[in-house]
């Protein structure tokens, strides 16, 4: 049954709600064949963005090739490569004769074969016979280019997770290539390789493209502001009322739009709860019974993470939901015993890396994820 509760995929069309000033400026980014970043933490929005935008765009009339990388497994360079190259030739071809000659053509002089058993075997489009070299990179960045220019479309590259590619050893010399080849592009060209470069673990991207300055002035910064509450009340509310015929109260959905900090995957997970456990309208017990049964499913997760806390780590936590800021100061250190100033560095920068908390400009904290604040608070710090 249609439902206007997506949570287990992207959205688009009539569902994908918000964010309309992020889908004009990325869909004129996109025309201008500018580099694109975008970073927020899991289940915000980026690839419903992403898809709505190439929706509007086709809607328009615009012509493109698009190829998906998803770099959720890549642990090595060879992994990288082979991803991208198999994403790019699936893209621009569909026989393993065209992906052979696309190998012979494009990629010669580098240790890329098509080799048919792993095709066969993998699904693998692309394969290594030696171990990657520069020039191996180099050749593979170029492949959408030379194909965009051949087939006089432009080709955007969409990178999910891109910040895995730090999990290669030679990730360094890789984004100063790929920093390299965007200085040298052609700005005439008019079928250009554009990227497009998510990632969830937001700390990680922040210092790629912020501390590290990486593709520094090469690639534009989308961020995606919080969808207005008015627009997700409406959407609850009408979505409760059009689509099944029951009443949701606008006071439950702006608590829920509150407790969720307006993200909508969790709002659509609670409504398509609720959804199931009502007959002819939404009483704040049922909300609650659904609130429950979504952190019965994501409490291993949250118990993963505060296992893997220490001592220190998890009073910072404290302090963070106590609404402390300057965590420094003299009398935090002391009343959440986090030792010094200098241990209180190591604790941030450790609760960064384990992706639980960011900082913004002004240096202060946010919990990335708000279900588990919600529980670390209420559950395990027992704050209710």
């Amino acid at each position: 049954m249609d439902t206007p509760f997506i949570y287990d995929k992207h959205v688009t069309g009539r569902s994908f709600i918000g964010r309309k000033s992020e889908c004009a400026i990325l869909a004129n980014l996109l025309k201008a064949g500018e580099h694109v970043s975008i970073y927020e933490p899991p289940k915000t929005g980026k690839m419903s963005l992403v898809h709505q935008t190439l929706y509007n765009l086709r809607n328009e009339g615009v012509q493109f090739m698009v190829a998906f990388i998803d770099m959720l497994n890549v642990r090595t360079l060879s992994d990288f490569l082979i991803k991208f190259g198999t994403s790019v030739m699936r893209s621009a071809a569909s026989t393993p004769d065209a992906y052979d000659a696309i190998v012979r053509e494009y990629l010669t002089g580098t240790h890329f074969v098509f080799d048919r058993v792993r095709f066969m075997t993998y699904d693998e489009l692309v394969s290594l016979n030696w171990n990657p070299d520069m020039n191996d990179v180099r050749k593979m960045l170029e492949l959408p280019q030379m194909i965009a220019k051949e087939r006089q479309l432009p080709f955007l590259l969409i990178f999910k997770e891109f910040q895995n590619l730090m999990n290669a050893d030679e990730y360094d010399d890789v984004f100063k290539l790929m920093e390299g080849m965007m200085k040298e592009r052609d700005r005439s060209e008019p079928y250009p390789a554009t990227y497009i470069m998510c990632g969830a673990m937001v700390n990680a991207m922040k210092f790629i493209f912020e501390e590290k300055r990486y593709f520094y002035r090469q690639v534009n910064h989308v961020a995606l502001a919080p969808v207005d509450e008015k627009e997700i009340i409406e959407h609850v509310v009408k979505g409760f009322l059009n689509g099944m015929g029951k009443s949701f109260d606008r006071n439950l959905a702006m608590g829920a739009c509150e407790l969720f900090k307006c993200n909508l995957w969790y709002l659509n997970h609670l409504a398509s709860i609720c959804d199931a456990l009502s007959k002819g309208f939404v009483t704040e017990t049922m909300m609650t019974d659904a609130l429950n049964s979504m952190i019965s499913v994501h409490e291993p997760r949250f118990i993963s993470i505060i296992n893997d806390l220490t001592d220190h780590q998890l009073s910072l936590l404290r302090a963070v939901l106590d609404g402390v800021v300057k965590f420094s100061a003299s009398d935090v250190v002391e009343r959440y015993h986090l030792n010094s100033s200098a241990n209180v560095r190591r604790v941030k920068d450790a609760l960064k890396k384990k992706e639980v908390l960011t900082f913004n400009e002004k240096d202060e904290p946010q919990i990335l994820d708000p279900l588990f604040e919600y529980w670390v608070s209420n559950i395990y710090f027992e704050r209710r």
